[in-house]
């Protein structure tokens, strides 16, 4: 849930003629073209602006009828007109995610190995599927997820209901995906009297045998290989930082009480950073400023001091002089918009390989100022300066004053130290990560209270390790809502009953323990900044690790966990059900 709800405001600009609307959105470009194609207009008369939006999570990808009536209201009536809607509005509009039922059965063999999966399972994608069928692939292609499996079977239907239109909120099918294989996992291990920890080292993929290839085609059309990592490693590490055998010494100390301890792993691989491109263009003014113009839009993520980090060190300017504008179609004239954890993955190239055209530009007209050749200069620090002589240098703001009208260009064909250029990448990168909770369950009243948590990720190459945890954190945050109090519910009558913050409970800071990060680095093979997405990682294990924990505590009790979230009540009555066989 983005805690800022939906918002519009358009008018058509009498000097340009041009339709001007700002939207709390993700993607500028996708509703630049909806508007144009509804209101018949030409799409170079739109200009759609994404300004800092507070929260979006993948459903404010979407383009919704109040963008397209806002504008269409503004054109009418000749004047302004802004919209923003009440968080009950929000509750009831916004895309839902995340309704699907699985039958799941899996198959090991004695020693633990996997055998086989086999998983039909139904999606709900609301009144009508507004995102097609890419979310239920998602969930067909992540759940094998980080496990050997040499024999997978997956049908999934997408099915269309009276409630609300579906969205890829953060993780966008994935969570689903970890939910059902990891809940198999914690079954087989207790069929197989094995310790849950103990069946997954027995089956992750091992870093010898990478690129794994699982056999399955990517929604982009590419046969899945995973990247390099160390999954095994990852999850050593995250058991450590949970301390799990101190938590197993604490369950066996507590067994028999009134409140039981368990402990809840859940493991993923996840396809990052989708194409088919992304484009940025970079332009230093004569005041040394460099402007980073990308289409994607920021919600909190960061976006404007990883871009910043990446442009500055390719072109060679300082930190402090770069800004980031991003979010407009006016500016960049093609984009697809963040969404999918691509940001980092298709941006970054995008910018570096702008700033390293820029740089490029700059050493041929410092070389025309400094009287050398282009090889004999470097660019650091906002500096173009001889090698070997330091002192002899000239500004990146006096190179682009020069630059206007620099002979050193004239074979470039274009004037300016500036350059756009876009990055499309072959396929997805491939993250992979784990999470673990201990949790503690009275028994006696169904309550679940969330003791210590761990994440372990690999985000390839962290362009800013604080700004990776925050995400991880964050999205952690959202898992655990997910498994413990997130649910969107209706009547028989199809009235919705959580569109409020006193019905839709989500979790406070005082719900959650401390979260630990770790990153596992291993640069991605088919990204040339050797990233991986994260924008969605932190999200997607979260109720998996929740839900097998509360069994792990309650299990003796005869109970098993089959949905998320797991709430109190239906705890306790489970608990009852299961005292009464």
């Amino acid at each position: 849930m983005p805690i800022e709800p939906r918002g519009a405001l358009a008018y058509r600009d009498e000097a340009s003629g041009e339709l001007l609307v700002w939207s709390s959105q993700q993607n500028p470009y996708r509703v630049r073209e909806a508007l144009a194609a509804v209101l018949g207009l030409p799409a170079e008369t739109v200009r759609v602006r994404i300004p800092d939006v507070g929260g979006a999570f993948g459903p404010k990808g979407s383009v919704y009828p109040e963008e397209i009536l806002v504008a269409a209201a503004a054109l009418r009536l000749g004047r302004p007109v802004k919209w923003v809607e009440t968080r009950r509005e929000d509750f009831a509009a916004l895309g839902h995610d995340r309704e699907q039922a699985h039958s799941a059965r899996i198959g090991f063999a004695r020693d633990g190995a996997i055998l086989a999966l086999d998983d039909t399972f139904l999606a709900d994608v609301g009144a009508y599927p507004a995102e097609g069928a890419g979310l239920t692939q998602n969930t067909v292609n992540h759940l094998p997820g980080p496990y050997r499996v040499p024999a997978y079977r997956c049908a999934g239907t997408s099915v269309v209901t009276t409630k609300t239109v579906n969205a890829a909120y953060r993780g966008a099918g994935r969570p689903e995906a970890v939910f059902a294989m990891e809940r198999l996992m914690d079954l087989g291990a207790r069929r197989l009297g094995l310790d849950p920890a103990e069946l997954r080292r027995r089956n992750l993929v091992r870093p010898d045998e990478m690129p794994y290839r699982p056999g399955l085609v990517y929604k982009d059309g590419v046969p899945i290989a995973y990247d390099p990592g160390d999954f095994p490693a990852a999850f050593e590490r995250a058991l450590a930082l949970l301390d799990y055998s101190g938590w197993r010494e604490r369950q066996r100390a507590q067994a028999g009480s009134a409140r039981r301890i368990g402990v809840g792993l859940a493991c993923y691989a996840q396809g990052t950073g989708l194409g088919p491109f992304e484009g940025a263009t970079v332009r230093v003014d004569p005041g040394g400023t460099v402007y980073v113009l990308v289409g994607v839009a920021g919600q909190g993520q960061g976006h404007a001091t990883t871009l910043a980090q990446i442009a500055a060190a390719e072109l060679g300017a300082r930190l402090e002089d770069v800004v980031v504008v991003a979010g407009d179609t006016g500016l960049v004239p093609f984009g697809m918009g963040t969404g999918g954890s691509r940001v980092i993955a298709n941006a970054g190239p995008a910018v570096a390989r702008t700033a390293r055209a820029v740089r490029a530009r700059a050493t041929r007209v410092a070389a025309e100022l400094l009287e050398c050749a282009p090889e004999d200069v470097r660019v650091a620090e906002g500096r173009v300066h001889v090698v070997g002589a330091p002192d002899r240098f000239v500004t990146l703001g006096r190179v682009a004053q020069a630059a206007v009208r620099s002979k050193a260009l004239r074979a470039t064909g274009e004037p300016g130290l500036n350059a756009c250029t876009y990055f499309h990448p072959d396929t997805v990168t491939w993250a992979f990560g784990m999470q673990a909770a201990a949790v503690e369950v009275d028994v006696e009243t169904g309550a679940v209270r969330l003791r210590a948590y761990a994440i372990v990720h690999d985000p390839g190459r962290a362009v800013n390790p604080a700004i990776v945890a925050g995400q991880l954190q964050g999205g952690a945050a959202q898992g655990i809502g997910a498994g413990l109090l997130e649910a969107i519910v209706y009547d028989g009558a199809g009235q919705l009953l959580t569109a409020s913050l006193m019905d839709y409970a989500i979790p406070r800071a005082d719900d959650l323990p401390p979260l630990p990060v770790v990153l596992l680095e291993h640069a991605s093979a088919v990204n040339p900044l050797g990233v991986k997405g994260v924008g969605e990682s932190g999200a997607i294990p979260g109720a998996a690790a929740i839900a097998n924990a509360v069994e792990d505590a309650v299990a003796d009790l005869g109970v098993t966990v089959r949905e998320a979230p797991v709430r109190p009540g239906s705890l306790w009555e489970a608990l009852g059900k299961g005292r009464d066989r």
